[in-house]
């Protein structure tokens, strides 16, 4: 398949991006991933390995349409929700930072 990442042209295929991120790492994932195989692996990080260009001349948005149209798993992470609601007297002492009044 043929797209566009950073103004360059790039003819990828799943099985090569496979052949690439086979053995590399996954970094900590600080926002959307994409599932290769069995691991989560950064978007970022994925695109750098498969356009070997650096991170700051694409972004994240061009490289999860790639690797969707290759038929990639692409995922936000999820953000954390509290299980209860502070009360605003807990959510103060949260915030001045004294956890020995509560």
């Amino acid at each position: 398949m043929r797209c566009v990442i950073a103004r360059f042209p790039f003819d990828l295929s799943k099985s090569g991006v496979l052949a690439s991120m086979k053995g590399v790492r996954p970094e900590p994932i600080t926002g959307d991933f994409v599932i290769i195989g069995r691991r989560h692996y950064p978007v970022m990080q994925v695109g750098e390995v498969i356009t070997r260009q650096d991170r700051r001349d694409f972004t994240a948005g061009e490289v999860t349409r790639a690797v969707t149209r290759l038929g990639f798993t692409c995922r936000a992470q999820p953000v954390a929700t509290s299980a209860r609601e502070l009360t605003p007297f807990e959510e103060a002492v949260a915030l001045l930072g004294n956890s020995s009044a509560v």
